[in-house]
């Protein structure tokens, strides 16, 4: 179930436009369409505050009171002034409880590699089939101890309970090697090594 924090009282909208949006939000309202399982889209205002702090949180499900009614959806888009990066309008789609809903998840990594090397995340989220009311925060991978070359596929992450992995189970998500200045030294001693091997004359 959406959490106690996530609940919305929503006022439905009757006009449209850029104009109508833009004295919603001179209100503190922000313009939002909910629609899904086969429902008439319907169109709302949100309380432009609340919203922006829910919004902190991926993946957030909000529990909307419309005129005495409760409908669940899940946050599906944001728009956003691409300057001002204020909330211009939100997509949301209706979920039941129990059911599913593929979402990208956040990946955290936890731990430190061996001294010396570093750790690439190359796959910054993981998408994920979850109880649309249980969708977790992120997921921990840890790369404790893990050495040069060593790599974390997709496959090895250890998911929360009931998440169902839908990404590519080979897509390497944590790669594992040395600083680019350590690499290049290792190389040129190498080559080093090979030149001074031909260079010695035959016995």
């Amino acid at each position: 179930m959406a959490d106690a924090t996530n609940k919305i009282v929503a006022d439905l909208r009757v006009k449209f436009g850029k104009g109508a949006a833009r004295k919603l939000r001179v209100l503190g309202k922000i313009p939002a369409v909910m629609y899904g399982h086969g429902t008439t889209p319907v169109h709302v205002a949100l309380p432009a505050h609340q919203i922006g702090l829910l919004l902190r949180r991926a993946n957030a499900v909000l529990e909307l009171d419309i005129d005495g009614k409760t409908h669940l959806t899940l946050v599906k888009d944001v728009q956003k002034d691409p300057f001002l990066q204020i909330i211009e309008h939100l997509d949301l789609i209706v979920i039941r409880k129990g059911e599913k809903v593929q979402v990208e998840v956040a990946v955290h990594l936890t731990g430190e590699s061996a001294s010396g090397t570093m750790a690439d995340l190359d796959s910054k989220t993981l998408l994920l089939e979850v109880e649309a009311t249980s969708i977790p925060q992120n997921v921990q991978v840890s790369i404790e101890g893990l050495e040069d070359g060593d790599q974390i596929r997709a496959k090895d992450v250890v998911l929360p309970k009931g998440a169902t992995l839908v990404s590519d189970e080979e897509a390497v998500v944590v790669l594992v090697h040395l600083p680019a200045e350590e690499e290049e030294e290792e190389t040129e001693e190498g080559e080093a090594v090979e030149g001074d091997a031909e260079a010695a004359p035959a016995e």
